[in-house]
């Protein structure tokens, strides 16, 4: 960041609230890279006559404006942009946090920077990543590496990760749960690149005080078990493993989310 970068930040826009419902304590939920909330289709119904529950979409993705001219899709300017939504709500008492994927990342960078404001914070098939150089386990560091330069591939390789995209996007039953085009493609690259590729999740999950619930399917193909391995020997951390599940939040993965929040 840069001179006139830190004393003239940019401003984040408010995001868009895609649901607000129910009536309780706040459970506010962020949705992963190239998604929208409509990956808590299936978790909504099992937590609104309990909580208000809200959704927001992120930054360059669902119904959300871009980020400003010159952002990079970084985890703090996600954050920064949740913060102003949140913020813009008006909410008074802490509310539990939820994140899916990527928003995994971005919920704990959130609940790490305002721990005041969040009670509990739970986080779904969350990709935490680590340096392969940082891996004691052979198999676990050629993973780690494998997973990076298959993202190198993505962002590079816009043809095949746009048609890639649209053909899972056609087999999932979530309807428009994943959708990489040319309107997003930019928030896509510098998300994958800015916030997963480069994330600060074990150091923010060992940081936040209040109790850390981590969901995941067996058949997640995202999960790299280094990185979660090392999360789950912390102490204020709960896993629920959901087996034959795997990335999307299916009605077995969300019964075990809504378990979690209760």
């Amino acid at each position: 960041m840069g001179v006139r970068e830190w004393l003239h930040p940019r401003r984040m826009p408010v995001l868009h609230i895609a649901d607000d419902e129910g009536e309780g304590p706040v459970v506010i939920m962020v949705h992963g890279i190239a998604s929208s909330s409509v990956t808590f289709s299936e978790l909504l119904p099992l937590l609104r006559e309990k909580y208000r529950c809200i959704t927001i979409d992120l930054m360059g993705f669902g119904a959300s404006p871009m980020a400003p001219e010159g952002a990079t899709y970084t985890i703090e300017e996600h954050v920064d942009a949740v913060r102003s939504t949140i913020k813009a709500l008006g909410l008074k008492a802490p509310f539990i946090l939820i994140g899916h994927s990527m928003g995994s990342l971005i919920a704990a960078r959130y609940a790490a920077r305002f721990p005041g404001k969040v009670s509990k914070l739970v986080l779904v098939s969350p990709p935490i990543y680590v340096a392969p150089t940082e891996l004691g386990d052979p198999r676990s560091r050629a993973a780690m590496g494998a997973y990076l330069r298959a993202y190198e591939y993505l962002r590079g390789n816009k043809g095949f990760t746009t048609r890639s995209a649209s053909f899972l996007s056609r087999l999932s039953p979530i309807k428009n749960v994943l959708e990489v085009t040319e309107r997003n493609w930019e928030p896509f690259v510098l998300s994958l690149q800015n916030s997963i590729e480069s994330q600060t999740a074990l150091s923010d999950i060992a940081s936040v005080k209040v109790p850390v619930a981590i969901v995941y399917g067996t058949l997640d193909p995202f999960i790299m078990t280094g990185g979660l391995r090392i999360a789950e020997q912390l102490r204020h951390v709960t896993v629920y493993r959901v087996e034959a599940n795997d990335h999307l939040v299916r009605k077995r993965l969300a019964k075990a989310v809504a378990k979690a929040v209760n």
